[in-house]
C-alpha cells in the first residue's frame, strides 16, 4: 500500500513538472467534484440513490475553470508581487491574499456555481446576499493559517496542490453553502 502511495506521489510530481498548469487545475477539478460527494454523502446524507450527479459534475467544472485557474495565476503574481519567504514577505502575501483574492474569489465562486446550477441573476444576487458573508467569515477561521504555512513552507510549483488537501474540508463546505436552499 505505501509503495503504492509513493507511486502515485512520484508520478504526480512528473506530471507537475512536465505540465503544471494542466496538473493544477486537474488537481483543483478533482477536489471540488470530491468535495461535493464528500457534501452530499457525509454532511447531507443523501445515500446513492438521492446523490446528484449533476451536481458533482458542476462543482468538477467550477474546480476546472474557475478555481484552478485563478488559484494557479494568483500564487505565481503573489510570488512576484513579494519576493522572498521572509517573515514579513509571508504576512504580506497572506494579507493580499486574505484581503484581496477572498473576498472576490468567493463572490465569483457562489457567482459561478450559482451561473452553473441554471439561477436567475436575481436569485444569484439572493445567494451572495444570504451566503457571502458567512462564507468570508469561516474562511477567515481556516484560511490565514493554512495559507501562512503555504507560504513559509511550500514551493510555488506545490502550493496549489498543498492548499487542495485543505480545500477537502473548505470546499465540502462550499459545495453544501452553494447547494443548500
Amino acid at each position: 500500500m505505501l509503495h503504492g502511495i509513493r507511486l502515485v506521489w512520484r508520478t504526480y510530481q512528473q506530471l507537475l513538472t512536465k505540465h503544471p498548469w494542466k496538473v493544477q487545475i486537474l488537481t483543483a477539478g478533482s477536489t471540488c467534484g470530491i468535495s461535493d460527494i464528500i457534501s452530499q454523502q457525509l454532511i447531507e446524507r443523501r445515500g446513492l440513490t438521492d446523490h446528484s450527479i449533476k451536481r458533482t459534475i458542476k462543482m468538477t467544472t467550477v474546480g476546472l475553470i474557475y478555481v484552478g485557474p485563478i488559484l494557479c495565476k494568483w500564487y505565481k503574481y503573489l510570488d512576484q508581487l513579494v519576493v522572498g519567504k521572509t517573515k514579513v514577505a509571508v504576512f504580506k502575501k497572506v494579507l493580499l491574499d486574505q484581503f484581496v483574492l477572498a473576498p472576490c474569489f468567493l463572490a465569483g465562486f457562489i457567482v459561478v456555481t450559482g451561473f452553473l446550477g441554471g439561477l436567475s441573476l436575481e436569485k444569484i444576487y439572493l445567494k451572495l446576499e444570504k451566503n457571502y458573508t458567512n462564507a468570508l467569515m469561516s474562511n477567515y477561521t481556516i484560511w490565514p493559517a493554512a495559507q501562512l504555512l503555504n507560504f513559509y513552507f511550500i514551493p510555488l510549483k506545490h502550493r496549489l496542490a498543498v492548499v487542495q488537501i485543505v480545500a477537502l474540508v473548505w470546499n465540502t463546505y462550499l459545495s453544501w453553502m452553494a447547494n443548500k436552499a
